[in-house]
């Protein structure tokens, strides 16, 4: 009786997989938002009150008006926020356990993943700085019928029609969009950004995020979403994420990993700790769709 494929098996060695994770998303908000690093965690947003003024088309010998823009008196402030998580891990196992891969490593990758994940969350949802909650009453609309129509993102590029940079859509609402041009007999285009085609609408890229809530309608049994639209940087007065100056690194901005010590169980932990925020410059940088049906 020969030696069995079974038994073989035991002197063999296997190839191992580091720890997958189904929850990581590819979080293109934070690849493609512009990224400002603040200082003392405090970001100031001074605004016009009143803009200056000029005159044009004059005779000759008319009087130029003087003129000054006035600026709010009470800015906005944007304190960043923190998320947090404590990592433990039994002195042992980095010790012994760690071919082929680095245990500590590996428990530190996860960690981070997860606080990039709520980081994406917090953006889009938080109750104090959150896209979906600050983006101003008049840059809101809800949808003509219901399901997200072409006519809909053509009246949210209305709205923020200078230099609009992309919109951002849960995947089941991208893809009720594209049910929606199919009915109509439509070819959505592609757009190419960091070596990956995104759908596009006029041009504008479509990001998708499962971070955008989903919610039953008041009125029906139905699901509904939102849809963002923004222009983003400094220099266009659009939306920017903030992070903290000198934290971290150009790979994990304002995020910091913090050895605790080892407790009488000889147990190690680590502080896994990142700041941040985001900011709207001025209010025709994002607009939201509401109430779109999926």
């Amino acid at each position: 009786m020969p030696l069995t494929c079974l038994a073989a098996q035991n002197l063999a060695t296997t190839t191992k997989t580091v720890p997958m994770w189904e929850g990581i998303t590819p979080r293109w908000l934070l690849k493609l938002l512009p990224w400002v690093q603040v200082r003392s965690g405090l970001y100031r947003i001074n605004r016009v009150k009143k803009p200056a003024t000029a005159l044009a088309e004059h005779v000759e010998g008319t009087a130029v008006p003087v003129t000054f823009a006035e600026y709010e008196p009470n800015p906005r402030e944007i304190t960043l926020t923190t998320v947090q998580s404590i990592l433990e891990i039994h002195t042992r196992v980095p010790d012994l356990h760690s071919e082929p891969h680095d245990q500590l490593h590996e428990q530190l990758r996860l960690t981070i993943e997860a606080i990039k994940e709520e980081k994406e969350r917090r953006l889009i949802n938080s109750q104090e700085f959150g896209l979906l909650g600050v983006a101003a009453p008049q840059m809101r609309l809800p949808t003509l019928a219901g399901p997200p129509t072409p006519d809909d993102l053509d009246n949210l590029l209305a709205r923020v029609w200078k230099m609009p940079a992309f919109f951002v859509a849960h995947p089941r609402a991208i893809a009720a969009f594209g049910r929606e041009c199919n009915a109509r007999g439509l070819v959505l285009e592609t757009v190419e950004m960091l070596g990956v085609a995104f759908v596009a609408w006029r041009g504008v890229p479509i990001l998708p995020s499962d971070k955008l809530p989903i919610t039953k309608s008041k009125d029906s049994a139905d699901e509904i979403t939102s849809i963002l639209l923004m222009r983003v940087g400094e220099q266009e007065q659009g939306v920017v994420g903030l992070h903290q100056a000198g934290i971290g690194d150009e790979h994990l901005q304002s995020l910091a990993v913090r050895f605790m010590g080892i407790d009488n169980n000889a147990v190690a932990r680590y502080l896994v700790t990142c700041y941040f925020s985001v900011a709207v410059l001025v209010d025709d940088a994002l607009g939201v769709l509401d109430n779109v049906r999926l």
